[in-house]
């Protein structure tokens, strides 16, 4: 059977992910496919996105069809080179199909899970992928958690150890934010780092996460290999309050919507699944006032606070800052007029969440920056 045949599977998006539903193809059989383009629209209980292929080719088979639910990892289509016999395509779909296994509902994510560490009296939650080399530390930004790296953790720890974590008043950490501001929360990653022996380390923080990262940066240049920030607040006094304060007031499902719904170029990609996750989210005890003190250190009066821009050409390492076009809550017009030791990267189109939109084109930024 020919080396060149290429299986196209169902991938894993997070800890939890079992199974997707083939929401559309977005390439025909017979398109060629590059290493990095999207296929598919697949749906999950938790989040919609598309399907990007690691490898390139002819795409000879789609075995898959729109509706279909399967298991991560089962066989969704074929890429193969134009000189591959169509029955050597037919063997191998045989072939995979009677080996494939779906994953048990026990099954551990390649052994990956969250862990907690203590930082400075706080439980901060974890998930560390890959190992070996200067790792990164992922850092989310205001609402988040470490599942905002759903499409870029795994492919980053591919040669290195990546470090994904809650911040205070997120996720499954600690809800004492202390003072709330950025430089309490600075602070907490640094500590992170140092809980866990982490001399140095590439630092990547999205929105508040970046002007957190930003700060490490500035306080700490020995321990900071690069920096990258997606979407990042810190670099002016703009920022949309009305999504912040609608956010941490929002209670049903009506009233939170469209407030997440700014956060993505493409407002399909906001499931129910999500928004439920995020309500259940905001009603864990102590979780509102977290958000509100965060708030009113952060954007008192719906401004940003801190704003680090004069002193970013101090930053010792490289420097990539990465925004969405269309970006509604931290406007792209942030990442005009930087010094030069910063690259720019502003993607046509997309919004906020960048880095799950744009997830390929992200991670691929990141990794030259790493060299």
């Amino acid at each position: 059977m020919s080396d060149s045949i290429r299986a196209i599977c169902m991938p894993k998006w997070g800890l939890s992910m079992k199974e997707g539903t083939v929401a559309g193809w977005l390439m025909d059989e017979g398109d060629e496919i590059s290493s990095g383009d999207e296929v598919m629209d697949v749906d999950t209980e938790k989040i919609s996105s598309a399907v990007e292929v690691s490898e390139s080719g002819i795409l000879r088979r789609q075995i898959a069809s729109e509706g279909d639910t399967l298991s991560v990892g089962d066989l969704l289509g074929v890429l193969a080179d134009e000189a591959t016999p169509d029955a050597d395509i037919d063997a191998f779909v045989t072939e995979f199909q009677a080996n494939y296994v779906p994953p048990a509902d026990d099954e551990e994510d390649g052994g990956a899970a969250t862990e907690t560490v203590d930082v400075d009296g706080r439980s901060i939650r974890y998930l560390l992928r890959g190992e070996g080399g200067v790792p990164i530390i992922l850092v989310h930004g205001f609402g988040g958690d470490l599942n905002n790296w759903l499409f870029n953790h795994e492919a980053l720890a591919a040669t290195r150890a990546v470090y994904a974590l809650d911040l205070p008043g997120h996720g499954a950490s600690s809800k004492d934010v202390g003072e709330g501001g950025v430089a309490a929360l600075a602070a907490v990653v640094s500590g992170f780092m140092a809980a866990l022996g982490i001399d140095k380390a590439h630092l990547v923080g999205h929105s508040l996460g970046g002007a957190i990262a930003l700060s490490v940066a500035l306080d700490n240049a020995d321990k900071v290999a690069s920096l990258t920030l997606i979407g990042s607040a810190g670099l002016g006094a703009d920022i949309d309050g009305d999504y912040l304060q609608g956010f941490i007031a929002a209670e049903r499902r009506k009233d939170l919507k469209p407030h997440v719904e700014k956060l993505f170029s493409d407002p399909a990609l906001v499931t129910r699944q999500l928004i439920n996750d995020l309500l259940a989210f905001k009603r864990i005890d102590g979780v509102q006032a977290a958000l509100e003190t965060i708030m009113a250190a952060f954007a008192p009066g719906g401004s940003q606070a801190l704003v680090l821009r004069d002193r970013i050409g101090d930053v010792a390492g490289p420097v990539l800052a990465i925004w969405g076009s269309g970006d509604r809550i931290v406007p792209a017009s942030h990442a005009e007029g930087l010094p030069g030791n910063v690259r720019v990267e502003v993607m046509a189109g997309q919004g906020h969440m960048v880095q799950m939109e744009a997830a390929s084109e992200v991670n691929r930024l990141i990794d030259e920056l790493i060299g």
